[in-house]
């Protein structure tokens, strides 16, 4: 067929300019892509519409701002109160993630803190609540990595 661009690929290489500068114009990713300005538009109004791109948000050291006690939380829930217990989890601006899991634990969550002590504040409260039946909690000596995003593979 004479004149029909074929867009293979196009959503994954939008995401993966995107996750390089997420403040990039249309026209500089139109550029970069090799396709028009209305083309990245609709591709990428279809990539929020579907919920792929989420939205848009500066990347926070939360370390840089006295932030700088990681801990990994990991707690044994009563049966029926799981939903509840991670919605108040999900709900404490300093849990910065939260997970339902397999294996010895029902829940973990991962908490920024400016110290210890405003730490131990907050694990004490979950301690005192009655749904849940055991926690442990570790403190992280060296973030490795986090908060990574990956690149999407792009097959040619």
């Amino acid at each position: 067929m004479v004149g029909v661009m074929t867009y293979e690929n196009l959503d994954a290489k939008l995401v993966n300019e995107l996750l390089g500068d997420g403040r990039a114009s249309l026209r500089s990713l139109a550029e970069k892509l090799d396709v028009s300005v209305t083309t990245i538009s609709n591709h990428l109004a279809d990539l929020e519409e579907r919920g792929v791109i989420q939205g848009y948000s500066p990347r926070v050291d939360y370390d840089a701002l006295g932030y700088d006690v990681t801990a990994v939380v990991q707690l044994k829930v009563e049966g029926n109160a799981l939903p509840e217990v991670t919605d108040r989890l999900r709900d404490h601006d300093q849990m910065i993630s939260v997970y339902e899991v397999t294996g010895d634990y029902d829940i973990i969550a991962i908490g920024k803190f400016t110290d210890t002590d405003g730490m131990n504040k907050q694990i004490k409260k979950l301690l005192i609540d009655p749904d849940i039946k055991e926690s442990n909690t570790s403190v992280v000596l060296n973030a490795a990595s986090e908060h990574e995003q990956f690149k999407l593979d792009i097959e040619e």
